[in-house]
Protein backbone atom coordinates (compact mmCIF):
# COMPACT_ATOMS: atom_id res chain seq x y z
CA UNK A 1 0.00 0.00 0.00
CA UNK A 2 1.33 2.99 -1.34
CA UNK A 3 -0.85 4.86 0.44
CA UNK A 4 1.38 4.35 4.04
CA UNK A 5 4.30 6.43 2.36
CA UNK A 6 2.80 9.09 -0.31
CA UNK A 7 0.87 10.39 3.00
CA UNK A 8 3.76 12.19 4.52
CA UNK A 9 4.46 14.15 1.38
CA UNK A 10 2.63 17.32 -0.33
CA UNK A 11 0.74 17.00 -3.57
CA UNK A 12 3.76 18.56 -5.63
CA UNK A 13 6.24 15.29 -3.55
CA UNK A 14 7.92 17.36 -1.65
CA UNK A 15 8.11 17.48 2.46
CA UNK A 16 5.51 18.93 4.10
CA UNK A 17 6.43 21.96 6.64
CA UNK A 18 6.36 21.61 10.09
CA UNK A 19 2.91 21.19 11.52
CA UNK A 20 1.72 23.52 14.75
CA UNK A 21 -1.16 21.54 16.92
CA UNK A 22 -2.59 22.69 20.01
CA UNK A 23 -4.02 19.35 22.58
CA UNK A 24 -6.57 20.76 24.62
CA UNK A 25 -6.43 19.02 27.93
CA UNK A 26 -10.32 19.91 28.79
CA UNK A 27 -12.65 20.04 31.70
CA UNK A 28 -15.95 20.06 30.42
CA UNK A 29 -19.28 21.11 32.61
CA UNK A 30 -20.94 17.94 32.93
CA UNK A 31 -24.85 17.63 31.12
CA UNK A 32 -24.92 21.59 30.65
CA UNK A 33 -24.07 21.61 26.88
CA UNK A 34 -24.37 25.16 26.06
CA UNK A 35 -21.50 26.28 28.71
CA UNK A 36 -19.20 23.54 27.94
CA UNK A 37 -19.55 24.82 24.47
CA UNK A 38 -18.35 28.45 25.35
CA UNK A 39 -16.19 26.98 27.22
CA UNK A 40 -14.80 25.26 24.17
CA UNK A 41 -14.69 28.68 22.13
CA UNK A 42 -12.56 30.07 24.71
CA UNK A 43 -10.29 27.45 24.53
CA UNK A 44 -10.05 27.67 20.75
CA UNK A 45 -9.67 31.54 21.22
CA UNK A 46 -6.65 31.15 23.80
CA UNK A 47 -5.37 28.50 21.06
CA UNK A 48 -5.15 30.61 18.36
CA UNK A 49 -3.71 33.53 19.96
CA UNK A 50 -0.84 31.67 20.47
CA UNK A 51 2.44 31.73 18.48
CA UNK A 52 3.16 30.20 16.12
CA UNK A 53 -0.63 29.85 15.25
CA UNK A 54 -1.87 25.97 15.18
CA UNK A 55 -3.18 24.55 12.55
CA UNK A 56 -5.97 21.90 14.62
CA UNK A 57 -6.99 22.12 18.31
CA UNK A 58 -7.32 18.43 19.32
CA UNK A 59 -10.28 18.21 22.63
CA UNK A 60 -10.51 14.70 24.39
CA UNK A 61 -13.29 12.40 24.27
CA UNK A 62 -16.92 13.64 25.32
CA UNK A 63 -15.49 17.10 25.80
CA UNK A 64 -19.09 18.58 25.07
CA UNK A 65 -20.85 17.18 27.84
CA UNK A 66 -18.92 15.26 30.03
CA UNK A 67 -18.14 11.17 30.09
CA UNK A 68 -20.39 9.60 32.63
CA UNK A 69 -24.03 10.64 31.82
CA UNK A 70 -25.11 6.94 31.79
CA UNK A 71 -28.82 7.69 30.98
CA UNK A 72 -28.63 11.19 30.37
CA UNK A 73 -26.51 10.54 26.93
CA UNK A 74 -29.58 10.43 24.59
CA UNK A 75 -30.43 13.91 26.16
CA UNK A 76 -27.30 15.30 25.35
CA UNK A 77 -26.65 14.35 21.97
CA UNK A 78 -26.20 16.13 19.10
CA UNK A 79 -25.93 15.55 15.54
CA UNK A 80 -22.28 16.34 13.99
CA UNK A 81 -23.69 19.42 11.41
CA UNK A 82 -25.46 20.90 14.87
CA UNK A 83 -22.14 20.65 16.60
CA UNK A 84 -19.95 22.32 13.58
CA UNK A 85 -22.65 24.93 13.29
CA UNK A 86 -22.43 25.81 17.24
CA UNK A 87 -18.57 25.85 17.12
CA UNK A 88 -18.60 27.82 13.69
CA UNK A 89 -21.32 30.33 15.33
CA UNK A 90 -18.80 31.20 18.73
CA UNK A 91 -15.62 31.07 17.15
CA UNK A 92 -13.47 33.11 14.68
CA UNK A 93 -11.01 30.89 13.33
CA UNK A 94 -11.03 30.43 9.57
CA UNK A 95 -9.09 27.49 8.45
CA UNK A 96 -8.46 26.62 12.07
CA UNK A 97 -9.00 22.54 12.14
CA UNK A 98 -10.42 20.83 15.37
CA UNK A 99 -11.68 17.20 16.34
CA UNK A 100 -13.49 16.94 19.28
CA UNK A 101 -15.16 13.89 21.24
CA UNK A 102 -19.26 14.50 21.78
CA UNK A 103 -22.14 12.07 22.51
CA UNK A 104 -23.60 12.11 18.66
CA UNK A 105 -27.46 11.33 17.82
CA UNK A 106 -27.88 10.31 14.02
CA UNK A 107 -30.77 8.56 12.50
CA UNK A 108 -32.11 7.77 15.65
CA UNK A 109 -28.72 6.07 16.74
CA UNK A 110 -26.64 7.24 19.75
CA UNK A 111 -22.60 6.74 19.57
CA UNK A 112 -19.65 8.04 21.25
CA UNK A 113 -18.06 9.93 18.25
CA UNK A 114 -15.12 12.23 17.33
CA UNK A 115 -15.41 15.02 15.16
CA UNK A 116 -12.86 16.38 12.85
CA UNK A 117 -13.99 19.78 11.32
CA UNK A 118 -12.51 22.84 9.17
CA UNK A 119 -13.86 26.38 10.68
CA UNK A 120 -15.21 29.38 8.89
CA UNK A 121 -17.10 29.53 5.87
CA UNK A 122 -14.80 28.02 3.58
CA UNK A 123 -14.84 24.73 6.08
CA UNK A 124 -16.89 21.91 7.06
CA UNK A 125 -17.17 17.93 8.66
CA UNK A 126 -13.38 16.03 7.38
CA UNK A 127 -14.57 13.20 9.45
CA UNK A 128 -16.73 11.40 12.08
CA UNK A 129 -15.36 8.95 14.08
CA UNK A 130 -17.56 6.31 16.27
CA UNK A 131 -16.02 4.45 18.99
CA UNK A 132 -15.75 1.16 17.66
CA UNK A 133 -14.26 -0.87 21.22
CA UNK A 134 -17.25 -0.13 23.59
CA UNK A 135 -15.24 0.09 27.44
CA UNK A 136 -18.20 -2.39 29.27
CA UNK A 137 -16.64 -3.41 32.16
CA UNK A 138 -16.26 -2.17 35.91
CA UNK A 139 -17.18 1.19 36.01
CA UNK A 140 -17.93 1.52 32.30
CA UNK A 141 -21.58 0.64 30.85
CA UNK A 142 -20.68 1.98 27.50
CA UNK A 143 -23.06 -0.70 25.84
CA UNK A 144 -25.93 0.29 27.54
CA UNK A 145 -26.10 3.25 26.39
CA UNK A 146 -24.45 4.12 22.92
CA UNK A 147 -23.83 2.12 19.91
CA UNK A 148 -20.87 0.78 18.42
CA UNK A 149 -19.51 2.34 14.91
CA UNK A 150 -18.84 0.31 12.29
CA UNK A 151 -14.93 0.62 11.38
CA UNK A 152 -11.62 2.69 11.65
CA UNK A 153 -10.88 4.59 8.51
CA UNK A 154 -8.61 7.88 7.78
CA UNK A 155 -9.24 10.60 5.90
CA UNK A 156 -7.75 12.94 4.24
CA UNK A 157 -7.23 16.36 5.62
CA UNK A 158 -5.30 19.52 5.13
CA UNK A 159 -2.65 17.99 7.64
CA UNK A 160 -2.55 14.68 5.83
CA UNK A 161 -3.89 11.72 6.17
CA UNK A 162 -4.86 11.34 9.91
CA UNK A 163 -6.97 9.19 11.59
CA UNK A 164 -9.44 9.57 14.90
CA UNK A 165 -9.35 6.91 17.73
CA UNK A 166 -11.55 7.05 20.91
CA UNK A 167 -9.96 6.18 24.26
CA UNK A 168 -10.87 2.27 24.27
CA UNK A 169 -9.61 2.04 20.69
CA UNK A 170 -6.08 2.63 21.86
CA UNK A 171 -6.10 -0.20 24.09
CA UNK A 172 -6.54 -2.37 21.10
CA UNK A 173 -3.39 -2.53 18.83
CA UNK A 174 -5.65 -3.51 15.40
CA UNK A 175 -6.92 0.09 15.52
CA UNK A 176 -3.35 1.51 15.23
CA UNK A 177 -2.78 -0.95 12.60
CA UNK A 178 -5.88 -0.27 10.58
CA UNK A 179 -5.44 3.72 10.79
CA UNK A 180 -1.42 3.14 9.83
CA UNK A 181 -2.58 0.80 7.15
CA UNK A 182 -5.24 3.57 5.28
CA UNK A 183 -2.80 5.65 5.45
CA UNK A 184 -2.51 7.71 8.39
CA UNK A 185 0.36 9.44 9.11
CA UNK A 186 -0.88 11.47 12.68
CA UNK A 187 -3.36 9.44 14.93
CA UNK A 188 -5.49 11.37 17.20
CA UNK A 189 -6.34 9.33 19.99
CA UNK A 190 -9.65 11.19 21.89
CA UNK A 191 -9.87 10.02 25.64
CA UNK A 192 -11.47 10.20 28.54
CA UNK A 193 -9.36 7.87 31.24
CA UNK A 194 -10.24 7.74 35.11
CA UNK A 195 -7.59 7.48 37.43
CA UNK A 196 -7.35 3.68 38.06
CA UNK A 197 -4.36 2.78 40.34
CA UNK A 198 -0.82 4.33 41.73
CA UNK A 199 1.78 3.16 39.64
CA UNK A 200 5.34 2.71 41.56
CA UNK A 201 7.47 5.09 41.29
CA UNK A 202 5.64 6.59 37.90
CA UNK A 203 4.49 9.43 40.40
CA UNK A 204 1.09 9.33 37.92
CA UNK A 205 -2.01 6.68 38.03
CA UNK A 206 -1.79 3.48 36.59
CA UNK A 207 -3.99 4.34 33.50
CA UNK A 208 -1.38 6.90 32.81
CA UNK A 209 1.87 4.76 32.43
CA UNK A 210 -0.37 2.18 30.57
CA UNK A 211 -1.29 4.97 27.96
CA UNK A 212 2.42 5.91 27.52
CA UNK A 213 3.18 2.35 26.42
CA UNK A 214 0.38 2.00 24.50
CA UNK A 215 0.56 4.90 22.14
CA UNK A 216 4.54 5.06 22.35
CA UNK A 217 4.01 1.62 20.69
CA UNK A 218 1.52 2.28 18.20
CA UNK A 219 3.79 5.38 17.05
CA UNK A 220 6.97 3.26 17.25
CA UNK A 221 5.50 0.54 15.09
CA UNK A 222 3.96 2.36 12.72
CA UNK A 223 6.07 5.25 12.18
CA UNK A 224 3.26 7.83 12.99
CA UNK A 225 2.76 10.92 15.45
CA UNK A 226 0.25 9.90 18.01
CA UNK A 227 -1.17 12.66 19.93
CA UNK A 228 -3.65 11.67 23.40
CA UNK A 229 -6.18 14.52 24.27
CA UNK A 230 -7.29 13.36 27.86
CA UNK A 231 -10.33 14.26 29.75
CA UNK A 232 -9.40 16.56 33.15
CA UNK A 233 -11.68 16.70 36.20
CA UNK A 234 -14.05 14.89 38.18
CA UNK A 235 -17.57 13.28 37.73
CA UNK A 236 -19.19 11.58 40.09
CA UNK A 237 -16.31 10.99 42.41
CA UNK A 238 -14.04 9.96 39.85
CA UNK A 239 -11.18 11.99 38.72
CA UNK A 240 -9.42 12.19 35.25
CA UNK A 241 -6.30 13.01 35.97
CA UNK A 242 -5.20 14.80 32.83
CA UNK A 243 -1.82 13.14 31.48
CA UNK A 244 -2.29 14.33 27.62
CA UNK A 245 0.70 13.35 25.50
CA UNK A 246 2.04 13.45 22.32
CA UNK A 247 4.80 11.20 20.38
CA UNK A 248 6.83 10.89 17.55
CA UNK A 249 7.32 8.42 14.80
CA UNK A 250 9.92 7.03 16.82
CA UNK A 251 7.99 6.48 19.39
CA UNK A 252 9.65 9.22 21.87
CA UNK A 253 7.07 11.02 23.99
CA UNK A 254 7.85 14.55 22.65
CA UNK A 255 4.99 16.46 25.65
CA UNK A 256 3.73 15.65 28.22
CA UNK A 257 0.35 17.53 30.20
CA UNK A 258 0.26 18.12 33.45
CA UNK A 259 -2.10 16.48 36.27
CA UNK A 260 -5.26 17.32 37.40
CA UNK A 261 -5.54 20.76 35.97
CA UNK A 262 -6.25 22.03 32.46
CA UNK A 263 -4.28 22.89 29.83
CA UNK A 264 -3.18 23.56 26.05
CA UNK A 265 0.02 21.98 24.83
CA UNK A 266 2.10 22.98 22.19
CA UNK A 267 3.00 20.59 19.79
CA UNK A 268 5.33 20.56 16.40
CA UNK A 269 5.30 17.75 14.17
CA UNK A 270 7.63 17.18 11.31
CA UNK A 271 6.18 14.63 8.91
CA UNK A 272 9.59 14.95 7.27
CA UNK A 273 10.98 13.00 10.09
CA UNK A 274 8.49 10.67 9.76
CA UNK A 275 8.96 9.33 6.38
CA UNK A 276 12.83 9.02 7.73
CA UNK A 277 11.78 6.92 11.24
CA UNK A 278 10.03 4.66 8.70
CA UNK A 279 12.91 4.55 6.33
CA UNK A 280 15.32 3.75 9.23
CA UNK A 281 13.15 0.74 10.86
CA UNK A 282 11.13 -0.95 7.80
CA UNK A 283 8.69 -2.04 10.29
CA UNK A 284 5.32 -1.01 8.98
CA UNK A 285 6.67 -1.74 4.85
CA UNK A 286 6.78 -5.34 6.53
CA UNK A 287 3.40 -5.43 7.66
CA UNK A 288 1.80 -3.85 4.42
CA UNK A 289 4.07 -6.16 2.49
CA UNK A 290 2.52 -9.46 4.70
CA UNK A 291 -0.81 -8.11 5.57
CA UNK A 292 -2.98 -9.65 2.98
CA UNK A 293 -1.17 -12.96 3.47
CA UNK A 294 -1.76 -12.96 7.57
CA UNK A 295 -5.49 -11.97 6.41
CA UNK A 296 -5.41 -14.75 4.22
CA UNK A 297 -4.39 -17.21 6.56
CA UNK A 298 -5.38 -15.98 9.88
CA UNK A 299 -7.73 -18.36 11.45
CA UNK A 300 -11.23 -18.95 10.41
CA UNK A 301 -10.28 -17.72 6.89
CA UNK A 302 -10.60 -21.27 5.95
CA UNK A 303 -7.65 -21.07 3.92
CA UNK A 304 -3.93 -22.70 4.67
CA UNK A 305 -5.28 -25.12 6.64
CA UNK A 306 -5.55 -28.78 6.11
CA UNK A 307 -9.39 -30.00 4.86
CA UNK A 308 -9.95 -31.86 7.28
CA UNK A 309 -9.61 -29.30 10.24
CA UNK A 310 -12.53 -26.79 8.37
CA UNK A 311 -15.42 -27.42 9.46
Amino acid sequence: MAAGLSALHSNDGSERMPLDIAIAQFRPTKGDLDQTLDACAATIERAVAQKPRPRLVVFPETALTGYFLEGGVREQAISAPQLFEALNSRVSADGLDIAIGFYERDAGGIYNSGLYATLGPAGGIRHVHRKVFLATYGVFQEERFVEAGAGIRAFDGPLGRTALLICEDGFHSISGTLAALDGASIILILSASPARGAAPRAGAPENLVRWDALASAVAAEHGVYVLVSQLVGFEGGKGFAGGSAAYDSRGHRIVAGPLWEEALLPVRLDLGEAARARADEPLFSDLERSWTRLLVNSPGSGVGRPAAEIE
